[in-house]
């Protein structure tokens, strides 16, 4: 379907594990795949672009050829630490708040967990246009399954702090798949009396489509890349890309999106 973040009808949001700019990807890096960006949200047009795993200057990139959206979660110098941005088309979304906090038991300083490899964070912004508010998250979570949960339940409590009765979602690169401990603990089927609800759900269903493809397009790897919802919004679409662009794969995780309708 033909998406335009002018129609106020709709709510759309993308979400891709960029792959850090400094890996040495070979055929792939980012020197060679940037070039594809510019064609491919030329294509694809969104509310909000959710991306995980990015360097400053890939980032900086990104600013230059997306003028008609602003960027939350921005951080420099690289390589300390992993961005995780939420880009958001400006003519029709203003952000009223937002938060960048770690997934550790010091999420206001830079920092991890001792299991976690490294310092994974969150990035949160409300946001508001003429008709509508929205809550959305930016995460990336480790490969450990402690940390996962533990990560989860920080997501959680940071959501309890507020108001219900915004819709939110949440997406990002989770390391994990829809039978992991952290997945349960967001859709409320943990039974962890600890965690309050209101809960999410996923914008996809079983058999949960394929993200993570190294570089080699196959779709049958694990669904580690979510978006999941909650609140007064219903989707109309969801899809994951698995077409190159320019004969380009923009990354090792290949990009998703939904499409909500107000309810």
């Amino acid at each position: 379907m033909k998406i335009n973040p002018i129609d106020g009808d709709i709510l759309s949001v993308l979400t891709l594990n960029l792959r850090f700019g400094l890996a040495d990807d070979g055929p792939n890096s980012w020197h060679y795949r940037k070039r594809a960006f510019p064609v491919f949200f030329k294509e694809h047009r969104f509310d909000f672009i959710s991306l995980q795993e990015a360097n400053d200057f890939q980032i900086d990139f990104l600013t230059e050829i997306l003028p008609e959206y602003n960027f939350i979660g921005k951080s420099s110098p690289a390589p300390l630490f992993w961005q995780d941005n939420i880009i958001f088309y400006k003519k029709k979304w203003q952000c009223l708040h937002f938060e960048h906090f770690f997934l550790s038991p010091t999420p206001e300083i830079p920092s991890r967990y001792r299991k976690s490899r490294w310092a994974r964070q969150c990035t949160l912004g409300v946001f508001k246009n003429d008709d509508h508010m929205l809550i959305c998250l930016n995460t990336h979570f480790d490969f450990d399954t402690s940390v996962q949960i533990e990560s989860a339940k920080i997501i959680m409590r940071r959501l309890s702090q507020q108001p219900s009765n915004i819709p939110v979602i949440l997406v990002g690169d989770f390391n994990a798949t829809p039978c992991c401990p952290c997945y349960m603990i967001f859709t409320g089927d943990s039974k962890d009396p600890k965690i309050k609800g209101p809960y999410l759900k996923s914008v996809f269903q079983k058999p949960y489509p394929g993200t993570h493809h190294g570089f080699k397009g196959t779709t049958n790897g694990d669904h580690i890349d979510w978006i999941l919802y909650r609140g007064k919004i219903t989707p109309k679409d969801c899809r994951v890309i698995h077409d190159t662009t320019e004969g380009i794969y923009l990354s090792d995780h290949f990009p998703l999106y939904a499409v909500f309708r107000w309810d």
